[in-house]
C-alpha cells in the first residue's frame, strides 16, 4: 500500500473511531439520564397484615430513600390493618409485623397496581415476619 492509502485508510480509521464513541458517549448519557428518572420516579404500595395478637408493624414510609428508608411504626394496630404510601425510585417497600404471644399469627402482603409483590406468613410467640419487596421501579 501506497503512502497515501495508508494515510487515507488511518483518517478513515480515526473518523470511524470517533464516531464511533461519540455514538458509546451519547449512549451512556441516555443510560444516565434513565437512571435519574427512575431515582425519581414515585410509586404507590399497599401494605396489608392480617391475623391476630400483633403488638407493633412497622413499615417504610416513604419520605427516606434507598439507603436509608423512613421506617414508621404502629403499636397495637387494628387488624385487618393496611396502608398505602407513595416511595420513590428504588427504595424498597417493606412491612414488618411483630407478635410477642404465643398463639400470634400474622401475614403481611405488599401490592402494587393490583399485583402482589411479596406475601409472608408466621405464628407463635416471638413471630417476626417481613414482607420486603423489589422497586417496582427497579425491575
Amino acid at each position: 500500500m501506497n503512502r497515501i492509502s495508508r494515510s487515507a485508510v488511518a483518517a478513515l480509521a480515526a473518523a470511524g473511531l470517533a464516531l464511533g464513541l461519540g455514538a458509546c458517549s451519547q449512549a451512556a448519557d441516555e443510560a444516565a439520564e434513565r437512571v435519574d428518572n427512575a431515582i425519581n420516579e414515585t410509586y404507590e404500595v399497599t401494605y396489608e397484615v392480617t391475623g391476630s395478637g400483633i403488638e407493633s408493624i412497622s413499615y417504610n414510609g416513604g419520605g427516606g430513600d434507598a439507603m436509608n428508608p423512613k421506617l414508621e411504626t404502629v403499636e397495637k394496630p387494628t387488624l385487618p390493618w393496611t396502608k398505602t404510601v407513595t416511595l420513590k425510585g428504588i427504595e424498597a417497600p417493606l412491612v414488618t409485623p411483630v407478635a410477642i404471644q404465643g398463639g400470634a399469627e400474622a401475614t403481611c402482603k405488599i401490592t402494587h397496581d393490583g399485583k402482589v409483590l411479596k406475601e409472608a406468613a408466621g405464628k407463635g410467640a416471638g413471630a417476626t415476619l417481613s414482607c420486603v419487596a423489589i422497586s417496582p421501579i427497579a425491575e
